[in-house]
């Protein structure tokens, strides 16, 4: 454990806490938010989503974005009215560092940076979804943390009634749209810098169906994955852990250039270690899935973010060296792979771009979920659309990566439409929710949280899919700023 270091009365003068990254510390309730046009009455359910926002300036000068405790967002949509509802998880983090009244916690995932030793350290700041009546906010280190979803009120560590197997549990769980079943996984799963990776189903009720131990040929994030009827696919992202660097103090991840980008591929029913294939592609970034199917010959089709250089910037290589922000580059691509085959080298053949733009934040009609999909939509960066980057940019803040509208992907017409919400304005992640009674893939409204450097507030754009390029539906204005946010989910009432 570290020395206890001086406390600190203010955020670091880094651009990752200020201009709108500035930390908002914000929990309340505002009952009747301010609507610019007209929510839709068959609108009728949740939006969940989550942001790192710290609630003490930390002691690491250069501490990333990621780092931040877990702030959980719910909007309210009912009857054409609008509520916000905010708090934090109530983490061992969060409540042994309020009592301290200062910051506990060292480095981005290492413990030895740490003035106290934590039994479970998350943050719980990455993603937010609802399964068997429960919330869980979800950070790729540990187990989850479960909460109330009315009243966002903390219910504590979530472990299944005992049954996880493993130490943590991934950000990104898939769900079955037909059996409600979650599709799961944690890496590192034995601890720090331990190659392992624990796979498990678990039943619409929270019984666990089946528990599968694999070893993965390089120690890496692997952020998001993929779910097809037959298979599960493990994307890994070439940051990677060494537990020496970690001990010396240095950081959890380091861009490692001469590291393939592994693909995995095994079955997702009645799996065993040795059922793994490592599929292998040059060095690159692989972002968000937007889904994964098997075609008619019986290949995997998966579409996500693919970049050729490191995304996460704030993670360099063992040199020093990282891109700047404004030259990093993801596309859609859609990768072609043979779970039958031998031959683990992906060839040029099998990638192909589908939509070039800068763009992530990948998301489908999930009623559609491990099955051919036509429409994909996403967050994407697109200069020549007007945004008046000279003024906005000393309000930006900084530690990580724009998008100045939302886009429509057609898969089957190659078009591509583009929301622009104005030209001071930057997108976080969409959600869709379908149109009641339409059963029709993409049939719905779009939604997500917008920044406003003009008024540097929050906003929610509602758009119609009919109508995805016009004008917002709706506008719902937020009296608070809330900063960048990671992912979050639509749950309809019904749920």
């Amino acid at each position: 454990m570290a020395s206890l270091p001086e406390v600190q009365t203010h955020f670091p003068l880094r651009p990752q806490f200020q201009g709108f990254m500035k930390p908002s510390g914000v929990e309340g309730d505002v009952f009747n938010l301010e609507i610019q046009g007209k929510i839709p009455d068959d609108i009728d359910g949740t939006f969940y989503r989550v942001m790192p926002d710290p609630q003490f300036p930390p002691f690491i000068d250069n501490d990333p974005w990621f780092n931040g405790d877990g702030n959980i967002s719910a909007f309210r949509l009912k009857n054409g009215r609008a509520s916000f509802k905010q708090r934090y998880v109530r983490t061992e983090k969060f409540t042994r560092e309020r009592e301290a009244q200062r910051a506990l916690l060292g480095k981005y995932r290492n413990k030895y940076t740490d003035t106290v030793e934590f039994k479970i350290r998350t943050t719980a700041n990455t993603n937010v979804v609802h399964f068997n009546g429960k919330l869980l906010a979800l950070k790729e280190d540990a187990p989850p943390y479960a909460l109330d979803p009315t009243t966002l009120e903390t219910l504590g560590l979530y472990d299944f009634d005992g049954q996880l197997p493993s130490l943590t549990f991934t950000a990104h769980p898939k769900f079955d749209p037909a059996t409600g079943e979650m599709i799961c996984f944690g890496y590192e799963a034995k601890g720090d810098g331990t190659p392992d990776i624990c796979y498990y189903r678990i039943a619409a009720d929270g019984t666990f169906l089946e528990t599968v131990w694999l070893v993965s040929p390089v120690v890496a994030m692997i952020h998001d994955f993929a779910v097809t009827e037959n298979y599960v696919v493990f994307p890994i992202i070439p940051q990677v852990c060494d537990i020496d660097r970690l001990k010396a103090g240095g950081e959890h991840w380091q861009w490692s250039p001469e590291t393939p980008f592994y693909v995995g591929v095994m079955p997702r029913v009645g799996a065993t270690a040795d059922s793994v294939k490592w599929f292998r592609h040059p060095n690159s970034f692989p972002g968000h899935v937007a889904n994964a199917y098997e075609d008619a010959a019986g290949n995997i089709i998966m579409d996500s973010g693919l970049s050729k250089s490191n995304v996460f910037f704030w993670w360099p290589d063992a040199n020093g060296n990282a891109p700047r922000p404004e030259t990093i580059h993801s596309e859609l691509t859609r990768i072609v792979l043979d779970p039958r085959s031998d031959q683990l080298d992906i060839t040029p053949e099998q990638v192909s771009v589908l939509q070039g733009p800068n763009s992530e934040f990948y998301r489908i009609d999930d009623r559609f979920a491990f099955k051919s999909h036509r429409h994909v939509f996403f967050d994407a960066m697109d200069p020549s659309l007007g945004t008046d980057f000279p003024s906005i940019a000393p309000k930006l803040g900084g530690g990580y990566p724009l998008y100045n509208s939302l886009a429509h992907f057609d898969a089957e017409t190659g078009k591509t439409e583009v929301y622009f919400p104005g030209r001071t304005h930057m997108v976080q992640e969409p959600v869709f929710i379908p149109r009641k009674g339409s059963v029709e893939e993409g049939d719905g409204y779009l939604l997500a949280l917008v920044n406003n450097y003009d008024t540097m507030g929050s906003e929610l754009h509602l758009l119609d899919t009919r109508n995805f390029a016009g004008e917002a539906l709706a506008k719902v204005v937020l009296p608070v700023r809330l900063r960048h946010g990671l992912h979050g989910n639509w749950v309809d009432a019904v749920e």
